[in-house]
């Protein structure tokens, strides 16, 4: 028996899923119709959380952040089958997670942090990434389950929280990509570049493809030999923002980066490659 706790759009496909390879689920939400219209899939819908977590060898998390998992769970406690093992998908601080888990061994319980790179659709398909860490044992156990319900589950070793940490520095690319292409589609605005034009440079041109290389290059420590120099670069990024300030349109974080280049450029980098702007990152 599954309970699943958190019915938002992920948490919500995985218990489709679930049922659909036909296990038995016991849903919860706080919003009671997110969880109620999981019944028309198969899902045992219950209004209180103990009532969702009684019986259950194991016990899901989709919910919002550390305060609302340790929230949930202390509502659970009272309720949990002795030896059930938590499994909590939710994107959390490190800290908590490893607290979490030296917590519940404690009262005689197994949690396991297993964040997730999986949209909607993917927990719907099992398809994406699954991220654990801690008590290898642990992971070995519970393994082939986690696989059932994602494409990949990526194993980073023995330490707690380590895979709270690596969801964080995922996000936290996804959250510069998308801030960078939201530029780049303001700076297509003020050129007056269409949308369709953008799209055809960036299917024939995939700059994704050069993140290996280009984080190699940031980490090396080397950055004398530049494929692009520092002041080039500045000079570009002027271009852009003067662009951008000509057709009144808002840049929300290349003026930033401008700053932080001018920084490098005052040190005497101007001459290195252009990602020595990463250089105290490493």
């Amino acid at each position: 028996m599954i309970a699943f706790l958190g019915m938002g759009l992920l948490g919500s496909n995985f218990v489709r899923a679930l049922i659909g390879k036909g296990e038995q689920v016991q849903v919860w939400n706080r919003t009671a119709s997110k969880a109620t219209a999981l019944e028309a899939y198969g899902a045992k819908v219950f209004p209180e959380v103990t009532a969702a977590v009684q019986g259950a060898d194991r016990i899901h998390l989709t919910l919002k952040d550390d305060h609302t998992v340790n929230e949930v769970l202390a509502a659970a406690a009272t309720a949990l089958k002795p030896g059930a093992v938590i499994i909590d998908h939710t994107t959390t601080s490190a800290e908590g997670a490893a607290a979490r888990t030296k917590e519940w061994k404690e009262r005689g319980f197994t949690y396991l942090h297993a964040p997730v790179f999986m949209g909607p659709a993917n927990a719907l398909d099992g398809t994406g990434y699954m991220l654990v860490s801690g008590d290898q044992a642990v992971i070995s156990t519970w393994e082939p389950a986690l696989s059932k319900m994602t494409g990949k589950v990526i194993n980073f070793g023995d330490t707690a929280g380590k895979a709270a940490a690596m969801k964080l520095i995922g996000n936290s690319f996804l959250v510069g990509l998308t801030a960078g292409l939201a530029d780049t589609l303001s700076l297509a605005k003020a050129l007056n570049i269409p949308l369709g034009d953008v799209s055809t440079l960036f299917d024939s041109w995939n700059p994704g493809a050069a993140l290996p290389a280009r984080l190699q290059r940031m980490t090396s420590g080397n950055y004398n030999s530049p494929s692009w120099e520092l002041s080039m670069a500045r000079k570009d990024t002027q271009l852009f923002i003067d662009a951008a300030k000509k057709s009144d349109v808002k840049l929300a974080v290349l003026p930033a980066i401008a700053a932080e280049m001018d920084r490098w450029i005052e040190k005497g980098h101007g001459n290195n490659d252009w990602t020595v702007i990463g250089k105290d990152s490493i």
